[in-house]
């Protein structure tokens, strides 16, 4: 029987936002619900101060409208999900356009949930509230599970570096080459180096979903299908240090 996912423990520092929208009102409106909530709240005035002031902050969710100058909501969330920092960072679209296909559009994009104006206070906390919980469950499954097979994995590749030094492990015929990208070479190296994927994770400051994505792209360039496999073939073929 599988063992209960425990919950992320509860932490004293508050959830950290980014607001993007270029209607001051409606900003600091919605700054001061979600502050007097505890949240901690930087605002942006539009798409383009949104993207470059998520670089600096890395916050936990942000929270942005659609219609803005420079550059609009769609633009700033695919941004977003293709930077290797930021692209599991939950983002709720806060916008007028309330239409279904409007809503089924922001869905596509990869947006986390979709706020029509006018709303609600309550509402509006409530949903920030869901997708940060929803949000910190994943993270905790994520270490859960990592955490369940570290020793196990970590065993499997001090045998593997074993065998390797020993020459007991059939060598390849000639060197591979690959079209790694910096970033599959660094997740490779601490792959190799035993650190699962909440580890790599914090070293690259970057989110657990794109770890996990940049391994996958590992597995299918190496023709492998675990990380053992991956660390075998990583060796074998001089791939890391």
């Amino acid at each position: 029987m599988r063992e209960p996912i425990p919950e992320k423990p509860s932490s004293t520092v508050s959830p950290r936002l980014l607001l993007v929208d270029d209607e001051p009102g409606l900003r600091t409106a919605v700054q001061a619900y979600l502050e007097d909530e505890g949240f901690e709240v930087n605002t942006a005035v539009d798409g383009e101060d949104g993207w470059q002031k998520a670089q600096e902050l890395l916050p936990d969710l942000i929270i942005s409208d659609v219609m803005m100058p420079r550059c609009d909501g769609y633009a700033l969330l695919k941004k977003l999900r293709d930077d290797e920092r930021l692209g599991g960072t939950p983002v709720i679209f806060l916008t007028a356009k309330g239409m279904t296909i409007d809503r089924t559009q922001g869905y596509q994009a990869g947006v986390d949930d979709y706020i029509p104006k006018p709303f609600d206070p309550e509402e509006l906390i409530a949903r920030v509230r869901n997708v940060v919980r929803r949000q910190n469950r994943l993270l905790a499954e994520a270490a859960h599970f990592a955490d369940a097979d570290m020793g196990q994995i970590a065993r499997q590749i001090t045998e593997i570096r074993s065998l390797l030094a020993q020459g007991d492990s059939p060598q390849s015929k000639e060197v591979q080459l690959h079209n790694f990208t910096p970033r599959e070479e660094s997740v490779l190296q601490l792959v190799a180096e035993g650190l699962m994927n909440k580890e790599i994770a914090r070293k690259l400051e970057t989110s657990i979903r794109n770890v996990e994505k940049y391994v996958s792209r590992l597995f299918n360039k190496t023709g492998t299908s675990s990380r053992t496999e991956l660390v075998r073939y990583a060796l074998e073929n001089k791939l890391v240090k």
